[in-house]
């Protein structure tokens, strides 16, 4: 009797799994789907001018990589790069004069804004001299990129035209994240489709929609939608700064689209496990606002969803129990096959598919790990900063 009840257990668990894969399938904003693309567009017949604006911190390494495809930009109207050097100790600033000199192109400024203010996190306050720099020269529009982001040569104007065309206060693109190691390969898609699944695209640009987000490597800013909304004061103690930027425009009625790009690129290496558990587990607890009865609701989202359907068709094999095989086994099925999309669009073979669940659990860990860090007083790190505050506006990226 007790050995049926706990297989009937299961079977009831796995159902439940099964039932939230098929409410997720269908009703969950297609998450799963990757053509979310830059929307039509047409070229404007003047081109409006931008400041482009980067936030800079010991990124020596892969300013090389991602500068020059900035300064090389073919975009027809007026266009400058305002590299803000964050307190770097690695010469940040003085390669990003160099790159300058080599590369003929977009004018470049490189400016200090010194350390922040109490209130402000540091990438923050050097968006904001950024942005202050920028607006001096009156563009009607912001590049918030990233030091890690390669742009292809038209993507600045593909941007604009975008947001011209479509009404856009917001447009954004998730940068096609670096996928070599087999670490990399394991967690990186997941990433995208986690995120995704958290903060549909198709919901994010549908006018009247609630969801709001953006993704932090590549955003373009209307200037006029970024003053109605405060930005980026209203948001300065936010440690994942890019939904709250969305969220901080959408609730002054400006319209956000977000999507995958075809040619913006992160050239950051994340080569070994510890590289990508320090990137997620630094801000995965601030995404749940340090709430402790979110984060028991989340690891137990995560096991209902990712490691029961798994474990059920193994221990229906195991013990006879038909029906949790029967259940656990479509509803892998189901999460295999919202992945393959994504691994297709990071070119990743399509073994890796079924080993979702395993990502989710080391998922799982790395948010654990994120609360423990922070209830030891260590919080969210960024280039060497540690912020604490239980308030930090949580967002993605």
């Amino acid at each position: 009797m007790g050995q049926t009840a706990r297989v009937s257990a299961i079977a009831w668990t796995a159902a439940v799994s099964l039932a939230a894969w098929l409410w997720l399938l269908l009703c969950q904003g297609f998450f799963w789907r990757t053509d979310v693309r830059l929307p039509p567009r047409r070229e404007p017949e003047v081109w409006p001018s931008v400041g482009v604006v980067v936030p800079a911190r010991d990124e020596a390494a892969v300013l090389p990589l991602s500068l020059p495809s900035l300064l090389t930009q073919d975009y027809p109207g007026r266009a400058e790069v305002f590299l803000v050097d964050d307190g770097s100790r690695d010469g940040t600033g003085e390669l990003a004069r160099e790159l300058a000199r080599r590369h003929d192109g977009l004018p470049l400024t490189v400016d200090s804004p010194g350390e922040p203010p109490e209130g402000w996190t540091g990438k923050l306050w050097a968006v904001r001299h950024g942005i202050a720099l920028a607006r001096a020269r009156e563009p009607e529009f912001l590049l918030l990129t990233d030091a890690d982001i390669a742009h292809a040569p038209e993507s600045l104007r593909e941007l604009v035209a975008a947001a011209r065309t479509g009404g856009f206060d917001v447009v954004s693109q998730m940068a096609r994240l670096r996928v070599e190691s087999l670490w990399e390969r394991l967690v990186v898609p997941a990433f995208v489709y986690f995120f995704a699944q958290l903060y549909p695209f198709r919901r994010v640009g549908r006018r009247g929609a609630r969801t709001a987000a953006a993704a932090g490597g590549c955003v373009l800013l209307r200037a006029e939608a970024a003053e109605r909304a405060g930005i980026p004061d209203a948001i300065r103690q936010a440690v994942i700064d890019d939904v709250a930027l969305a969220r901080a425009v959408k609730a002054t009625g400006g319209r956000v689209w977000l999507g995958l790009a075809d040619r913006v690129d992160s050239v950051r290496p994340y080569p070994r496990l510890a590289d990508l558990w320090r990137m997620v587990s630094r801000s995965a607890y601030t995404q749940l606002r340090h709430n402790p009865l979110l984060l028991a609701g989340t690891i137990l989202g995560l096991a209902l969803v990712y490691l029961v359907p798994p474990a059920a068709l193994l221990a229906g094999l195991a013990t006879g129990d038909a029906a949790a095989a029967w259940l656990g086994g479509p509803a892998w099925l189901v999460m295999t096959g919202t992945y393959v999309p994504m691994l297709r669009y990071y070119r990743q073979p399509l073994w890796l598919a079924p080993l979702l669940p395993f990502t989710a659990f080391l998922y799982l860990l790395m948010t654990v790990d994120s609360a423990v860090q922070h209830h030891r007083g260590r919080g969210a790190a960024w280039k060497g900063r540690t912020y604490t505050r239980p308030d930090a506006v949580a967002g993605e990226g």
